[in-house]
């Protein structure tokens, strides 16, 4: 969904794309948040093992922790955002890695859910649980945090 793309900042855009993390002041106008239930030690996470965790090639955090990728639907506006700037490819891109990972029954893609407030319970739900939302999706959410994510 292209629309959803003009709605961002170009900078906002451009770090997201490139993997620069989001300053704090900046994060509200940032095209997606990464967030984790409240509970989870871990507070930040580089765009490599963003990408790791959602293509399902990481299954554990750096401290041993499971992790639980959430996705959003193919037709949210975020997560095309959240696609090129995590994986560096298109949404249709990973969704071919996802057809081979099924027929070759190594794997199936991450959770999806519809809505950006299912993502948000879902997360608060799961100790071990990681999602992108938009930042005001974010903002003030019981139960989740917001990580940073940092370059390569």
């Amino acid at each position: 969904m292209r629309t959803g793309l003009a709605l961002w900042p170009r900078a906002a855009l451009a770090a997201a794309v490139t993997g620069i993390s989001f300053p704090l002041a900046a994060q509200a106008s940032a095209p997606f948040v990464v967030i984790v239930n409240a509970t989870n030690p871990v507070t930040a996470v580089t765009r490599d093992e963003l990408s790791k965790v959602f293509l399902k090639k990481q299954s554990a955090w750096n401290n041993g922790m499971p992790v639980t990728p959430l996705d959003l639907t193919e037709d949210a506006g975020a997560r095309e955002v959240f696609t090129k700037a995590a994986h560096l490819r298109s949404v249709t891109a990973v969704k071919s890695y996802w057809e081979q990972q099924i027929f070759s029954g190594r794997d199936v893609p991450p959770t999806e859910e519809r809505t950006e407030t299912d993502v948000v319970a879902a997360v608060r739900a799961n100790p071990n649980a990681i999602r992108y939302v938009s930042a005001s999706a974010a903002a003030g959410a019981a139960g989740v945090k917001v990580i940073s994510v940092t370059g390569s």
